[in-house]
């Protein structure tokens, strides 16, 4: 069945160069050409397995973003929502996710997440940084940023993660359990956060951060499309 493309009007694509806050490997800000030069190599097909094409009018990939300044990924993504747009962020660490959501804030008030990682990113500080890419959803709940979070995938929780969890409300879905569970229906507007490491290191060997038992692509894929 092909889907309808109404659902895709207005979308902005914005590539973020932004790795500064990864504690160890760096490469997430060469994401966003990357995946633009796998995108439309040589073997490339536009359209997914729904019938949709991302070739398509409606859709402005407004390049890519060289990040100065920690707070300017909260600017950038500011001045795309200003114009009543969705927005598809590419590469930066996980980090980029409190400065979006700061920015969303203002738009949805009442915003629910869904993080699918092998992380929680829950820490209340990494190596002295509030800021890390292992605390973004730390600093979204205690400043009320989302009214749900949802997490996916998750197989590193330790004592403090989880206590941090507790404390938010965080709604997690351990990896070892996922079978058991099924994601949930959202009522407010959502937003998606997906760091590669979510996948199984079989499907996405070049994270920094290999967790082993992970998903699938084609469980991501479905988690996503069953969204409702």
């Amino acid at each position: 069945m092909f889907c309808n493309e109404n659902k895709m009007k207005n979308i902005n694509i914005q590539g973020l160069a932004w790795d500064a806050k990864s504690s160890f490997q760096r490469g997430p800000a060469k994401a966003p050409a990357l995946i633009r030069k796998a995108l439309y190599s040589d073997s490339m097909n536009l359209f997914s397995e729904n019938g949709i094409s991302i070739e398509n009018e409606n859709i402005s990939d407004k390049g890519d973003f060289e990040i100065t300044e920690y707070f300017d990924i909260e600017k950038i993504t500011r001045e795309h929502l200003s114009k009543g747009n969705k927005i598809l962020s590419l590469g930066g660490d996980h980090s980029v996710t409190f400065p979006i959501i700061k920015a969303y804030h203002e738009k949805y008030p009442k915003l629910a997440i869904l993080h699918i990682d092998a992380h929680a990113d829950l820490y209340d500080e990494y190596e002295g940084d509030p800021h890390s890419h292992a605390c973004p959803f730390a600093r979204i709940m205690e400043n009320s940023f989302a009214v749900r979070l949802v997490q996916v995938g998750i197989r590193t929780l330790n004592p403090h993660q989880l206590a941090q969890a507790k404390k938010y409300k965080v709604e997690i879905q351990e990896m070892r359990l996922l079978e058991k569970l099924s994601i949930p229906n959202f009522e407010n507007p959502l937003y998606i956060s997906l760091d590669m490491d979510g996948f199984d290191p079989a499907f996405a060997p070049g994270v920094s951060h290999h967790e082993p038992g992970g998903l699938s692509s084609r469980q991501v894929i479905d988690i996503i499309q069953n969204v409702n």
